[in-house]
């Protein structure tokens, strides 16, 4: 209970002092997430704008791959607005849900944990990044998996799952309260999100 309150003043504090920022990339968060449940299009002009936020913001704290990332997101923001619109049929108002099977998952694991440690590798070595194993696996796995939604794979909220476990410990130690707090939102929402998409998804795009 004491370090829950602790948590709740940390992130308080923040939000009174330089932490505006953050609280604004934080609403704009929450909305994509909302928004990509519902299969809303205006989920990309909301990831747009937190991810160029969060971009800046990982950079002044040394998470260099985060920021990276982030600004991955910008592009993916503007791809996925255009892949979901312009592929969109009769019956969905935006690209409709497909499930994709077991073997293609383990091989983006098995590509993405040998990417993950090539990355960790130089980060350890040459960069003054902080947690550059764990910093290069979550982005990695989440550039892929940021793929995967502008393609509207039903799993992608499984992979989401486990990056944004991963991400709350960075973010804890980085003392980024409100996105920690974000991220743990998150999880709750990947649930919600796969639910969501299983129910939607058309019988013809379900994996055999």
């Amino acid at each position: 209970m004491d370090a829950f309150i602790e948590f709740l003043t940390a992130a308080f504090e923040q939000l009174t002092s330089l932490g505006l920022a953050e609280f604004i990339a934080v609403l704009l968060a929450i909305a994509y997430i909302v928004l990509a449940i519902r299969e809303s299009l205006w989920c990309w002009p909301s990831a747009f704008f937190s991810t160029a936020i969060y971009t800046w913001l990982f950079w002044e704290v040394s998470l260099l791959m985060e920021s990276v990332l982030n600004a991955f997101y910008m592009l993916m923001a503007v791809y996925g607005f255009w892949h979901w619109k312009s592929n969109s049929d009769a019956e969905h108002d935006t690209k409709p849900v497909v499930s994709w099977p077991l073997r293609a998952h383990l091989w983006i694991i098995a590509l993405c944990t040998l990417a993950s440690l090539m990355v960790g590798y130089f980060m350890a070595n040459y960069t003054p990044a902080h947690f550059p194993w764990l910093d290069a696996a979550t982005t990695v796995f989440a550039i892929v998996t940021t793929w995967l939604v502008a393609q509207k794979v039903l799993e992608n909220w499984l992979y989401w799952l486990v990056i944004n476990a991963a991400s709350i410990y960075l973010y804890l130690h980085k003392g980024l309260m409100l996105t920690s707090a974000l991220f743990l939102l998150y999880i709750i929402l990947s649930v919600v999100g796969y639910l969501r998409w299983q129910d939607t998804m058309p019988l013809e795009n379900q994996r055999t």
